[in-house]
């Protein structure tokens, strides 16, 4: 299944969906994964906090998949943030997952409490200027903090991904990555245990079509301009997400999706400025 791609800030191209891997760990992950790279996924993203970066190196090897068409994306934890600590955390990821690189690698939360998301920034650029990886990014970061590494650095963000489903669709944020030339990238895209696949919003659109209702959010996404990083261990499923370039919502279905934003949609209140995941 062919799947069409974004063209990120610094010129590099990443899929337009991805496969979400947490938590998927050992044997039964790795066939998993691999059953997701065999329907046509390329981007997998992992986080050393997911604690199974061993087991998406060994579906990169195992996939038959060449290493130049896959997109493997990791993260860095908050107790590594310190500048040092950051470049050992970033060879660590590639010790384990048995890469020469990463195609791209993210601060995983800010963590402004601790107040060395600067520091870490600076390391991931200097990782990519060592060529550890190739594209640079963050998670979970407000516009104010996109601002400061900005300003710091000079160099902004290829992507941010947070978390963005139709009860939590975050349109000031994404208008500020716009701005930028930031893809928003969209975790829990479904919005897990509060997904709207029995709101008519979702499911009228979902009968017009002939599609399942997951299929009709994962296409919100799309028609926002989100790259959504699904996770499933259904084969079936994992076919169903990948397959939503083949239709199209009307700009009244998008917007009565959006519709069904709530005032703090979040899924357990994780807000960047508050939240610490070290």
């Amino acid at each position: 299944m062919s799947v069409p791609t974004h063209t990120l800030n610094d010129g590099r191209e990443i899929p337009a969906i991805g496969f979400g891997t947490y938590p998927l760990k050992g044997a039964e992950g790795v066939e998993m994964m691999l059953g997701a790279v065999d329907v046509g996924y390329r981007l997998l993203d992992t986080a050393v906090n997911y604690e199974n970066e061993t087991e998406v190196g060994e579906v990169v090897r195992q996939c038959g998949v060449p290493r130049e068409e896959l997109f493997v994306t990791s993260k860095l934890p908050g107790r590594h943030h310190a500048y040092d600590d950051a470049l050992t955390s970033i060879e660590g990821s590639l010790e384990r997952l048995r890469l020469d690189h990463l195609d791209l690698h993210l601060i995983h939360w800010p963590n402004p409490g601790v107040g060395r998301y600067a520091e870490a920034w600076r390391a991931l650029v200097e990782a990519r200027e060592r060529g550890w990886v190739r594209s640079v990014g963050v998670s979970n970061f407000t516009p104010a903090l996109l601002a400061e590494i900005i300003a710091d650095t000079g160099v902004t963000p290829v992507v941010n991904q947070v978390e963005l489903h139709p009860r939590f669709p975050q349109e000031e944020l994404r208008a500020e990555h716009a701005r930028l030339g930031v893809l928003t990238e969209a975790w829990s895209p479904m919005g897990k245990r509060r997904a709207p696949l029995d709101e008519p919003a979702v499911t009228e659109a979902a009968s017009r079509l002939g599609v399942t209702p997951g299929q009709v959010i994962l296409r919100w996404h799309v028609q926002l301009g989100s790259l959504p990083i699904p996770k499933s261990s259904s084969r079936e499923r994992q076919a169903q997400n990948l397959d939503v370039f083949s239709f199209e919502l009307t700009d009244a279905e998008v917007a009565a999706i959006s519709a069904l934003a709530e005032p703090d949609g979040r899924l357990f209140g994780g807000d960047p400025e508050t939240h610490e995941e070290m």
